[in-house]
């Protein structure tokens, strides 16, 4: 069984370090080839782990970092001044090889920005993208991007539907996954002039299955695997996703608490509704890694609770056996002008 090597960014996120140190145990405890790296403040490392009886657990070290990159600070700045913060020591850790991946729930610029001056970008990657899997009615399906390029162009959407079909194909396993790209009607002629331009070229791709666009009204059904969308569009349909999952959770169980006959009703119903909505708990898929860089680099959100961290960490477990990166690498080599 082969070890994989995870560091953790301990104080990265609203909850950090206590839920970062939960998850991290939970996922040392529940996969036996995890290996995590906790890196951040050594005093209050061992303090939170001795509170938790953690102190000599196998699997689990302390790689001290003093310093912290705040949310609100300029990433660019942040990265080249803070050079013992847990971003940058940890990202460290993945371009050296003593870890196969990094996560993060911190300054999502700051571990964009660092992955690509640090870990960097393999050679012929353009703009690598945030890709997170999201609940569909069929499964899952990975939206790219959802928060790493803005200002994409068309040759950009191009890679990242390579790349997320790569991903889908051999991380989640879905044979000949179908591509879409978001836009706001079916129609090849619709769409703003990003999305116009980057349709023909995605027709033109043989090694993708390109199956036109997608209304954001078709992606909880599961119409695509491999959603294609620039930053800001993909960022604000993931945003929803996560508020309308919250919404209805809570609107769900209100409804069920109401009356008598309903909380009857509930208990019957409770364990295929529990079910049934954690399929659609977007915590359940861990993190969206940034493709395209030399090494694994995985962003949770900011207020990413332990099991968010844990199924983060577990992730990578697959990205490595798989050896996307290697893939992604030799799918570059074989084409002069890139994915």
């Amino acid at each position: 069984m082969e070890t994989v090597k995870v560091a953790v960014d301990a104080m990265g996120g609203d909850n950090a370090p206590d839920a970062v140190i939960d998850g991290s145990l939970d996922a040392v405890r529940t996969r036996k080839e995890i290996e995590v790296f906790l890196v951040g403040r050594e005093d209050i490392l061992k303090e939170g782990l001795a509170k938790r009886g953690a102190s000599d657990t196998k699997r689990l070290h302390i790689v001290p970092a003093s310093e912290v990159i705040e949310m609100a600070e300029p990433p660019v700045n942040a990265i080249r001044r803070k050079k013992d913060s847990s971003i940058v020591v940890g990202l460290h850790m993945v371009k050296t090889g003593e870890a196969d991946a990094f996560v993060s729930a911190g300054s999502t610029g700051a571990v964009l920005v660092g992955g690509q001056l640090v870990a960097g970008r393999l050679k012929g990657i353009r703009r690598p993208p945030l890709a997170p899997l999201i609940p569909t009615k069929q499964g899952v399906s990975l939206l790219i991007d959802c928060g790493a390029n803005v200002d994409a162009r068309p040759e950009h959407l191009v890679q990242f539907a390579r790349m997320g079909s790569i991903y889908m194909r051999d991380v989640v396993g879905v044979k000949d996954p179908r591509v879409a790209i978001v836009n706001i009607g079916a129609e090849e002629e619709k769409g703003n002039a990003l999305v116009k331009e980057t349709f023909p070229l995605l027709k033109e791709c043989a090694d993708i299955n390109f199956t036109g666009s997608i209304e954001a009204r078709d992606i909880p059904s599961g119409a695509a695997d491999v959603i294609v969308c620039e930053a800001f569009v993909g960022n604000v349909i993931l945003k929803l996703y996560e508020g309308l999952s919250a919404t209805l959770v809570g609107v769900i169980k209100e409804g069920l608490m109401s009356s008598l006959r309903s909380k009857i009703g509930a208990v019957l119903a409770l364990p295929a509704l529990k079910k049934t909505l954690k399929g659609f708990d977007t915590d359940t898929y861990g993190g969206a890694p940034l493709l395209g860089l030399n090494g694994l680099v995985v962003k949770t959100h900011g207020s990413a609770n332990a099991g968010t961290i844990r199924n983060a960490i577990i992730q990578c477990i697959a990205f490595k056996q798989e050896d996307i990166t290697g893939k992604i690498k030799g799918f570059l080599e074989g084409d002069s002008n890139g994915i």
